[in-house]
């Protein structure tokens, strides 16, 4: 209606670009330093032609670990990160109230779904944890939402008011244009046949 992208839409995106970036990192940056500490233990027999050679390539062996490993991190973190604020977010508003039962679920099928792989008992042990950090990520993202002054669902309700009393107005304002042509069409046929009498 609104010639947009729903609101809970774009956010699942922005998680999911943060999550990556910040997965990126997470895995990147120790294995980044690692490489260059052994890159620099391992080469003290090699030649090279002055001091920023020496350099350049343990920074060239650093930056290929950062880019494998924190790709590895990174497509990990935004796959769970987006499926956790699909379901939630998908749970929210089907139920159209955001909830602490909400996240929790989120966290425990993403969990289960992580560790699917395991078996059994990693299933029920994905479940478990997912919806241990489930909960108080929950807590968190509504402790926000109230900080912010509105929540998603009140916006949502309010922005629908607004649109349902704009198209009211509209639809109003069309229908007194349409009596008012009414009377003046009903007013002209009124004149025609009096002067046709007369």
């Amino acid at each position: 209606e609104r010639q947009r992208y729903p609101e809970e839409t774009v956010n699942i995106f922005k998680a999911a670009f943060t999550a990556g970036l910040v997965g990126w990192l997470y895995g990147g940056l120790p294995a980044f330093h690692q490489a260059r500490k052994a890159f620099i233990a391992g080469s003290h027999g090699e030649l090279f032609q002055n001091r920023a050679d020496a350099v350049q390539s343990a920074h060239r062996a650093g930056l290929r670990s950062f880019i494998r490993y924190g790709w590895r991190w990174s497509w990990r973190v935004t796959a769970f990160v987006t499926m956790f604020n699909v379901v939630s977010t998908g749970l929210s508003v089907y139920r159209n109230k955001t909830t602490i039962s909400n996240f929790a679920s989120a966290g425990g099928f993403t969990g289960a779904l992580f560790r699917m792989h395991l078996g059994l008992q990693g299933l029920a042990g994905g479940f478990v944890f997912g919806t241990a950090c489930g909960i108080p990520a929950g807590g968190l993202l509504m402790l926000m939402q109230k900080l912010a002054g509105e929540t998603l669902q009140e916006k949502r309700n309010r922005e629908r008011r607004e649109l349902y009393e704009q198209k009211l107005a509209e639809w109003q304002s069309r229908l007194s244009v349409t009596e008012v042509l009414g009377q003046t069409e009903s007013s002209a046929q009124g004149g025609s046949d009096m002067s046709k009498r007369i």
